[in-house]
């Protein structure tokens, strides 16, 4: 809080010195410190008690609102910190704002509207654009700028607006990222401003006051030489200007305030005398002739009396005239040609305004540069064919003029209708005072824009009217010849006003982007933000002189004008889209005091805006809104995150209701669907995510775009372990930010983790916008007791995504999957097509491909044909259908012949069903029982190292379909008796091996395992003092499910074949089984995809969910 601000509501007052988010009513200290007891005691508010901890009383509350304070550290209080520099450290408090609405609004207004334009531009618009078409340009101008100001009005006082301005307003209305923008913007055009006042002032200074003071001399110079020493002239003493008030504004802003009223006389007082002139020109013409050699005006320098020879004691003289045009003073000279054939003539430059004139100044006479001035109606005899005529004696046009020209020269005049809104702090009622004073302010100055320009066109001359530099007036000011009672009152008046106007850009605009600094959201600019120790603006108006300069170095007003014309036209449109914005949203805030609004005037001014912007210079336009563009994503991507309430976040909201109502309609078309994930992440005893690579994987994924939302289950009761709820969003969020995951993060309470990762699969989403695939890590260290339940919820959201018709995708080893630094130079992406699961396989690596770390992969699909199906014609179909998909991938079809089914087999099968009976039957303790199933488990391992693919494949049988019972003895399975191989015999026989399971119509070829014995002397081998009693619990093979035994020959068969293909695959895909449909074959189901996936370093399972994703189809 500032000090002022402190005065305003004393000790206790609320308000704050930073109004964006705080606000006065929420956590109140006053009296904290008090005894509860005393407090309350007798108020009668006893059921409130608690609540007054953290919320105050009304009656203690309402002294604070009614003196809340947002003044801006403004002119005033640097004032004071000058003035106080040898006095105490602490300033002294502020006293109440009292400026009305005359002093603090109309009369700012009025001298930033009118200024150098008006005086330098304004008569040459009118002549060149002719009554008619100057008074659109006026009309649209001020058309703007008033819809403009009633927009403003209306969010002016929707609230108090600090320091800033326009900048505070639109940043508060739509966000940093356009505040920004906008604000840079409307920085840019004040820079720019002062640069044309003080080109205008410098222009006045050089052509009308003090032409001796040229350092370039222009005399004897004509054409491109001529124009380029005025403009180097413009430089040098622009630059001097520039740099004297920037000192100015330096030292202090006090002198420049001081002088604001004397500046302001300056403009009122020019302002009058024009008008007193138009007056007088109806009684009293004032004599002021302009000579033409034909229709052509000539240059007043170039001639002492308006005729080629006079009488003087009857002889004929030579006139200087004559002088300039032929090449001696003799009447037998030889004379430029059309000097000779053209008379002289001498025309009244101010008819005045009952001389009808009006009627030939109605339409435009656009010229092309270096055109003579010519007089429309009269005679002229022009010898095309003759040598040309010396340009320097005539008064030409010094650029090409056309309409939209006008317009960018103009629009600058009309500006500065911010100049209320600016000092809000310092009104008495402000909500009263800005609407009424901007208002009138552009009413009166629309008023005499508009009659000055009727009124020019009614009292002066056309050719005078062309004039730029009133050079064939004798040097004056165009709009001096028309003042009274001297030109001089002009052209000292339009000094002095560009000096002022000049000074209030260079003070205005380095606060606007100490603001914006200050603000934080361009992390470039915070440095400007800092000043001397009294607030001014030191760096700020530092960059502000060096961005002026850069108008000066162009030193050309005309070419200036239409630069700032972009940027206050693109700030005046925003200022527009704002009212409009918070009209059409209703949002409950949006309560301005102002009532002659409606979001149909704001859309008119905001078009108007954009006309205009292309009208006055169409790459002008794109230049400024590439620059605001580039802020905007500037700030979007690097700038501080900001909540102002803005309307941009009104409108995010109404359209996502808009499109998530839409979405309702049904599902998304085929062509549509893209995969919108559901990530399901643990997270450990400290709330952080176990699995940070299945977000990598999600990152990867998301080449398609869509929904992402990552979830987490913590156990317990909302109340007691809210704050663990807290962490795991943080941590999720924290690493959704790291692995750049666009999404949402989700997490649940609930006492038992399976119903919280039911929660999450049943309710993620809203309306139609809700998830359509799963993605869950598969559970490692399963087989280990402790880890039990953790498969078993693994299994139940298997369960739930198939009943819910949603895709799955099961990575294993996610730990050894790229992070999204890493880069795949080389290598495939194996799809194994079994099933058909919609396309989600095809779709999958298409997806990854678009993402840089698999980029460079290649896509390679296996498909299985069974002993029946042609897999020749198979290729070919699958290679026209990918066609058809547009995928570009290798393809291969795998051969899998019925075979038997090998010992090894039926040992691992046992091993499976051994597991699940020791579960169930032995009552062990823990230890105990861990013991034994790790004993289990490494039999398992150890004969499985044993087995070797490629050494079994390379010793297989000549006789594909050979049984185990066929043999050599040596090599059979080890039994006590012959029985048991007979067993085996007739049950590979009589059992049919190719696989009915519909999630696996494949049929592999049979390879029998040669190390089966080795298998089964291992197993025996494992703790041989129990061996005995162990093996008498487990079921004997002739006890084993049919199902089950095909089941694992199936999975051993396709791991196999998948390992001989894709060993060196960088990541393997294929269809993930159906779970099993009761829960007694859980810990089966697990064993089947363990041995599926044996051996593979990435594997991604995958289940559709019922429907098509892909299409071949436009």
């Amino acid at each position: 809080m500032t000090d002022s601000e402190e005065g305003e509501g004393g000790s206790n007052s609320q308000g704050d010195g930073n109004p964006k988010e705080s606000s006065p009513f929420i956590n109140s200290s006053a009296g904290r410190d008090l005894d509860k007891s005393q407090q309350y005691d007798g108020k009668h508010m006893a059921l409130f008690e608690e609540e007054m901890d953290t919320s105050p009383m009304v009656s203690s509350l309402l002294s604070s609102l009614a003196n809340y304070s947002n003044l801006p550290t403004g002119s005033k209080e640097h004032e004071e910190a000058e003035n106080n520099e040898e006095g105490t450290q602490k300033r002294c408090a502020s006293q109440a704002p009292q400026l009305g609405t005359l002093m603090g609004v109309y009369l700012p207004c009025i001298q930033n509207i009118f200024g150098v334009i008006l005086f330098l531009r304004m008569t040459w618009m009118v002549g060149v654009g002719g009554v008619f078409g100057s008074f659109i340009i006026v009309f649209m101008c001020c058309s703007t700028t008033m819809l403009t100001a009633i927009s403003m009005s209306a969010i002016a006082t929707n609230g108090v607006v600090p320091a800033g301005g326009s900048y505070y307003m639109i940043s508060r209305s739509l966000g940093p990222e356009f505040g920004g923008a906008v604000g840079i913007c409307f920085y840019l055009g004040t820079t720019f401003a002062g640069a044309m006042y003080i080109l205008g002032c410098i222009e006045i200074l050089l052509i009308y006051i003090i032409p001796q003071a040229a350092i370039f001399k222009i005399e004897g110079l004509e054409g491109q030489e001529a124009e380029l020493a005025l403009l180097n002239n413009m430089r040098v003493y622009g630059t001097l200007v520039l740099g004297f008030m920037s000192l100015v504004v330096f030292v202090g802003v006090k002198y420049v305030n001081k002088l604001a009223l004397l500046f302001l006389a300056c403009v009122i007082l020019s302002i009058v005398a024009v008008y007193a002139g138009v007056i007088k020109t109806a009684i009293d013409p004032p004599i002021f002739p302009v000579c033409l050699l034909g229709n052509r005006t000539l240059l007043s320098k170039g001639y002492d009396v308006c005729a080629k020879v006079m009488e003087i004691d009857n002889e004929t003289v030579t006139t200087k005239l004559w002088r300039t045009f032929c090449d001696s003073d003799g009447l037998n000279a030889t004379c430029d040609e059309y000097f000779t054939t053209n008379n002289v003539t001498e025309i009244q430059g101010i008819p005045g305004v009952t001389s009808g004139i009006l009627a030939k100044n109605l339409f435009g006479n656009y010229l092309e540069k270096g055109m003579f001035l010519e007089k429309r109606g009269l005679a002229s005899e022009v010898n095309t064919d003759g040598p040309p005529t010396s340009s320097n004696r005539y008064v030409m046009s010094d650029i090409t003029s056309f309409f939209t020209l006008l317009v960018g020269i103009y629009f600058p005049s009309v500006t500065g209708i911010m100049a209320g809104s600016n000092r809000s702090g310092d009104l008495r009622d402000a909500q009263k005072s800005i609407p009424i004073g901007t208002i009138a302010a552009i009413t009166t100055t629309s008023i005499v824009y508009m009659s000055t320009v009727v009124l020019f066109g009614a009292c002066i001359e056309g050719v005078v009217l062309r004039d730029k530099f009133g050079e064939g007036v004798n040097g004056n000011l165009v709009i001096g010849t028309l003042a009274w009672p001297s030109p001089w009152v002009i052209v000292f008046g339009s000094f002095f006003s560009t000096c002022g106007a000049g000074l209030q850009s260079l003070t205005g605009a380095p606060r606007l982007l100490q603001a914006i600094a200050r603000d934080g959201i361009i992390p470039f600019l915070r440095v400007f933000g800092h000043g001397k120790d009294n607030g001014e603006p030191t760096w700020a108006l530092l960059l502000t002189a060096c961005i002026c300069e850069i108008g000066i170095i162009i030193a050309s007003l005309d070419a200036v004008a239409p630069i700032l014309s972009m940027f206050f036209l693109m700030c005046y449109m925003f200022v527009n889209l704002a009212c409009a914005l918070q009209t059409l949203l209703r949002t409950p805030n949006w309560r301005p005091r102002f009532k002659f609004y409606h979001w149909a005037l704001s859309f008119l001014g905001m078009s108007l805006c954009l006309s205009l912007m292309f009208i006055c210079s169409w790459y002008y336009a794109i230049v400024a809104m590439g620059i605001a563009t580039c802020i905007y994503k500037y700030i979007e991507f690097c700038g501080a995150e900001k909540e102002w309430g803005d309307g941009i976040r009104g409108i995010s909201l109404s359209a996502a209701r808009f499109a998530l109502m839409r979405l309702e309609e049904g599902p998304p078309h085929t062509k549509n669907w893209r995969p919108q994930i559901l990530v399901l992440v643990s997270v450990d005893a400290e709330q952080t995510v176990e699995q940070p690579r299945l977000l990598s994987l999600a990152n990867q994924l998301k080449a398609g775009k869509g929904l992402t939302i990552v979830g987490t289950s913590v156990q317990g009761t909302f109340l007691d372990n809210y704050t663990e709820f807290q962490r795991a969003d943080q941590s999720l969020r924290k690493l959704m930010e790291t692995e750049k995951v666009k999404g949402f993060s989700q997490v649940v309470i609930s006492s038992n983790l399976r119903d919280g990762t039911s929660h999450l699969i049943q309710v993620g989403g809203l309306g139609g916008l809700k998830h359509n695939t799963v993605l869950v890590s598969w559970p490692r260290n399963w087989k280990q007791p402790e880890y039990h339940q953790q498969f078993r919820n693994f299994i139940e959201v298997v369960r739930e995504t198939t009943v819910a018709s949603l895709a799955l995708l099961v990575p294993k080893n996610i730990s050894s999957y790229p992070s999204n630094g890493e880069r795949f130079t080389e290598g495939h992406i194996d799809v194994w097509w079994i099933v058909h699961d919609g396309g989600m396989l095809m779709l999958l690596p298409f997806l990854l491909r678009q993402h840089k770390v698999w980029r460079k992969c290649k896509m390679r699909i296996f498909t299985v044909a069974q002993m029946d199906d042609n897999s020749i014609q198979m290729k070919k179909d699958l290679i026209t259908f990918l066609y058809h998909l547009r995928i570009d991938a290798a393809v291969e079809v795998v051969e899998m012949h019925d075979g038997d089914i090998s010992a090894y087999t039926y040992e691992k099968t046992l091993i499976m069903e051994q597991r699940s009976q020791i579960l169930k039957q032995m009552h062990l303790t823990k230890n105990e029982k861990e013991r034994e199933i790790q004993s289990i488990t490494d039999s398992s391992r150890g004969s499985i190292r044993r087995k070797n693919p490629s050494a079994s494949r390379s010793r297989q049988s000549v006789d594909e379909g050979a049984s185990v019972a066929e043999q050599p003895e040596d090599e059979s399975v080890d039994v006590s008796n012959p029985k048991q191989v007979q067993l085996i015999h007739s049950k590979n026989a009589s059992t049919p091996t190719s696989p009915t399971s519909p999630t696996s119509p494949t049929s592999p070829t049979s390879q029998t395992s040669p190390s089966g014995v080795d298998k089964g002397k291992t197993l025996h081998a494992v703790n041989p003092d129990t061996g005995k009693d162990f093996f008498n619990m487990k079921p004997e093979w002739e006890n084993l499910s049919p199902v089950d035994v095909r089941r694992m020959h199936t999975a051993m068969r396709l791991n196999e074949v998948i390992i001989k293909k894709s060993k060196e695959a960088k990541l393997v895909l294929l269809n993930m089984p159906g779970p099993p449909k009761n829960r007694v074959g859980n810990e089966n189901y697990m064993e089947f995809l363990e041995v599926l996936t044996e051996g593979l370093n990435r594997v991604l399972l995958v289940r559709g969910g019922g429907r098509e994703v892909i299409t071949i189809y436009s």
